[in-house]
């Protein structure tokens, strides 16, 4: 007997189809009918790719007396997070306002009438263990609570519901956003990618970005920006986070040492960490490790994570099965070696260098195998990559030349009954979310710009192209595509990323225009146009004019939330006003157009509180504020844009001027004005760097 969701497209809510919980999706029938039978809200929030939300699935929520309990007292509903970000967003930081830490799956238990949490946790067992109470006994007392402590009730309800509002709103006092306040942003964030962690190791991306940023200064620092960027650079493509026998990141490592990873691939870190070696390989920091990483990453990407149709998947799980005769899928099953595996596989030579280069031994590194890391950086030695080229053969079912695409598990049940040639895999989301796309096309476009690389280029533009073909309903921009179907309408993040990466391919299109074999793209103001027309969608529907900044969602498509809320502070993803704001700045030095320039001041006023009281919390806001203190525009001619573009200028932008004076080479801007122009290489250098230095 299955549920609601086995209608649903998203696998997440697909893969609690069966369970005897009768589950809602978040829709106003849920809701209404929660209001009608006075009963509380069970509102549990995750997503595919979770370890823990799929050892509830097969727990708690598959136990028939919690459901029982569960049917009889309580609305239960499920939403995915990668469908509505909003949601999760809203009762993540209620949950964080209640227990002072988040997670998934986010389980909180909701009024019926205004929809406000007065409890909630992450994972909660069948039994009491880890030092958490049963779930049952839990569901039992929050009824309780319910029913016998209205006044409780509604002090909690108010208090979580006026710090929401108050959180929305940001009514704090306006700060001065001069050089001295981005100084010390860079020099706080900096210090949280410099600094020592016992816990798990994550690549906070937009950490190490605005970290990097700061290297082109003078800054009197406690910390070498330079070799912060660099380690973190080191730690992604030569640590176990990094696939190494398939390309490609994993999400992050449970160490401090980035050696075992928490083995699912989300898209959104790939695509950030892509475009970070990039711009590290533009700055001067040249480890072919990194290449090599890009290299590997984008092969996966191809091999594994791109569409018939031309985009890219969502993420792919840490679990997989080792034989389809297994109940279970094991965590790390598909990436993992033992020892006798590789003695059986390779040659006494390639055994050995495999050992002088990565972290093998007999007793391994997790649960009795190995997970790769590479002891050093520089590039790997032809018996290495011959041993490699071996595991993947057995992973694949065949060499790295002839294995171009490997099909997609969609779920258990494809991953155990289909006949695969090698391992059996893990099960890969399919759907496509136009934020995570937007951050592969962005890291795709850096890269092809910086290495020169025709084919990175050509893979970003089918992608953006598939986006701008198929995701707009009635006029509005979709979030989501399932199977060649677009849903939900798009949020503050699909925007604002969007835009970036539509203003990255026009960069990356000035040099890289035309292809082999007579191939060609679109042209650099093909991407320029579109991404004007996106950003003025986006200014229509989301944003405020009263405070400021973007919100969240559409103004006619947030009737259900709590509150609309504005998105500032930086997780996994970057944050969409940091990102929106900096793009309003490109906007308007490729335009010429002011208003970009007025909705920037008063977006930066809107956050400025923030940025001063907590800039450790919003390095995609101070990387906005870099782009505002030093835009640049660099007009040039054809034959010195491919060199400017493949360096590391992170708040200029490059136009080709086919009108310049005899004997002048570039024209460097800096907003509203214009420098001496510049009739030799040596001169436009120095001005750049002048620009992009400026107090």
């Amino acid at each position: 007997m299955v549920n609601r969701l086995a209608q649903s497209q998203s696998l997440y809510l697909r893969k609690h189809a069966e369970n005897p919980i009768d589950w809602w999706p978040w829709c106003d029938e849920a809701l209404e009918t929660a209001r009608s039978e006075n009963k509380p809200i069970f509102l549990s929030i995750g997503y595919s790719s979770c370890h823990w939300c799929t050892v509830m699935e097969g727990e708690a929520f598959s136990d028939r007396a919690i459901a029982q309990y569960m049917n009889s007292h309580f609305i239960p509903i499920k939403v995915d997070r990668e469908e509505r970000p909003d949601i999760d967003s809203i009762y993540m930081q209620t949950l964080q306002m209640m227990t002072g830490q988040g997670g998934w799956p986010l389980n909180v238990f909701l009024t019926p009438d205004e929809r406000v949490p007065f409890y909630g946790g992450t994972y909660f067992p069948v039994e009491p263990r880890y030092g958490r109470p049963g779930f049952l006994e839990v569901l039992q007392a929050i009824r309780r609570f319910y029913d016998t402590e209205k006044g409780k009730v509604e002090a909690f309800k108010a208090e979580i519901l006026g710090n929401l509002q108050q959180s929305a709103a940001l009514s704090g006092v306006t700060a001065e956003l001069n050089h001295e306040l981005f100084q010390k942003g860079l020099e706080l964030n900096t210090e949280i990618i410099a600094g020592s962690n016992p816990g798990p190791s994550f690549p906070m991306i937009p950490y190490a970005e605005l970290a990097l940023r700061g290297t082109r200064f003078n800054f009197e620092s406690k910390h070498d920006s330079k070799q912060v960027c660099t380690q973190r650079g080191l730690d992604l493509a030569l640590g176990g986070i990094y696939d190494h026998v398939g390309g490609g990141f994993h999400r992050y490592t449970v160490d401090a040492t980035w050696t075992v990873p928490h083995f699912e691939k989300m898209l959104y870190d790939n695509g950030q960490i892509v475009e970070y070696l990039a711009n590290l390989w533009s700055a001067g920091i040249q480890e072919p490790a990194f290449e090599t990483a890009i290299a590997g990453t984008v092969e996966w990407l191809k091999r594994e994570m791109t569409a018939p149709t031309g985009y890219f998947y969502a993420a792919q799980d840490a679990d997989s099965f080792n034989t389809s005769e297994e109940f279970e899928p094991e965590e790390g099953a598909f990436y993992v070696w033992s020892y006798a595996e590789l003695e059986q596989l390779l040659t006494a030579e390639e055994l050995a260098d495999i050992k002088a280069q990565f972290t093998v031994s007999r007793s391994g590194n997790f649960e009795g195998k190995n997970v790769l890391q590479r002891r050093h950086p520089g590039k790997l030695s032809d018996t290495v990559e011959t041993a490699l080229a071996k595991l993947f053969a057995v992973r694949y079912g065949g060499n790295p030349d002839s294995v171009k695409t490997f099909p997609p598990a969609r779920n258990n049940q494809e991953a155990k009954n289909d006949s695969w040639p090698g391992r059996i895999p893990a099960v890969t989301d399919t759907k496509m979310i136009a934020a995570w796309n937007s951050l592969m096309i962005t890291g795709l476009a850096r890269a092809a710009a910086v290495f020169g690389n025709w084919e990175y280029l050509e893979l970003a533009v089918t992608t953006a192209n598939f986006i701008l073909d198929n995701q707009w309903t009635d006029g509005r921009f979709q979030r989501l595509n399932y199977d060649g179907h677009s849903a939900v309408t798009a949020q503050s993040e699909d925007y604002a990323l969007f835009v970036k990466a539509l203003l990255d391919l026009h960069q990356a299109s000035l040099t890289l225009g035309n292809g082999e074999e007579g191939k060609q793209l679109p042209n650099s103001q093909f991407w320029l146009e579109k991404a004007v027309q996106v950003q003025e969608e986006f200014d229509e529907f989301l944003w405020s004019v009263e405070l400021g900044g973007y919100y969240n969602t559409a103004k006619d498509a947030s009737g259900d939330l709590l509150v609309r809320e504005r998105s500032y502070i930086d997780n996994a993803t970057p944050a969409a006003n940091g990102i929106a704001i900096a793009s309003l700045v490109r906007l308007a030095l490729l335009g010429q157009n002011l208003e970009y320039l007025d909705r920037v001041e008063q977006g930066l006023q809107a956050f400025s509180s923030i940025v001063q009281d907590a800039p450790q919390a919003c390095p995609s806001l101070l990387s906005a504020i870099d782009w505002y203190q030093h835009s640049t525009l660099i007009r040039t001619t054809p034959d010195q844009i491919t060199g400017l573009i493949s360096q590391y200028y992170p708040t200029a932008v490059c136009q080709i001027e086919a009108d310049l004076p005899e004997g002048v080479i570039g024209l460097v801007c800096e907003c509203l004005t214009c420098k001496e122009p510049a009739k030799s290489q040596e001169r436009l250098l120095e001005e750049i760097l002048q620009s992009q230095t400026r107090v």
